[in-house]
């Protein structure tokens, strides 16, 4: 299934890619065509990062899916949304709150990192 939405996420890629930039002959570097295009690459890139980390579950090389991962496929999501985000539309509030899951995701990868930097540490000598 996850196959399935990466495969339409990248037909709808090329195909807004070719509309926007070559049918219309729109500038690739005006901002609302750069957030809509760069969007949807990041949309393919949250996808394929998801399928891969399902093939580790389904190969059986990790019993479960690392929390770390799951929390970086979050940080990229919310980052996407930040990137298509109409700062001139959107309220203060939402952006605030936008920066708040960022700092959250953010914070918590790090404190997985550091202990699992510290567990590490005493395994190897």
């Amino acid at each position: 299934m996850v196959g399935v939405v990466i495969l339409v996420a990248l037909y709808r890629l090329i195909v807004s890619v070719f509309d926007t930039l070559l049918l219309r002959a729109l500038n690739p570097l005006a901002p609302e065509v750069f957030q809509r295009v760069f969007g949807e690459i990041m949309t393919l890139l949250i996808a394929l990062e998801f399928n891969h980390t399902l093939q580790y579950v389904i190969t059986h090389e990790r019993g479960i899916i690392q929390a770390k991962v799951i929390i970086l496929i979050a940080l990229l999501a919310v980052v996407r949304k930040v990137i298509v985000l109409d700062l001139y539309e959107a309220t203060p509030l939402s952006v605030l709150a936008l920066a708040g899951l960022v700092l959250c995701l953010g914070f918590t990868y790090w404190i997985m990192r550091e202990r699992d930097d510290r567990f590490g540490a005493n395994e190897h000598p």
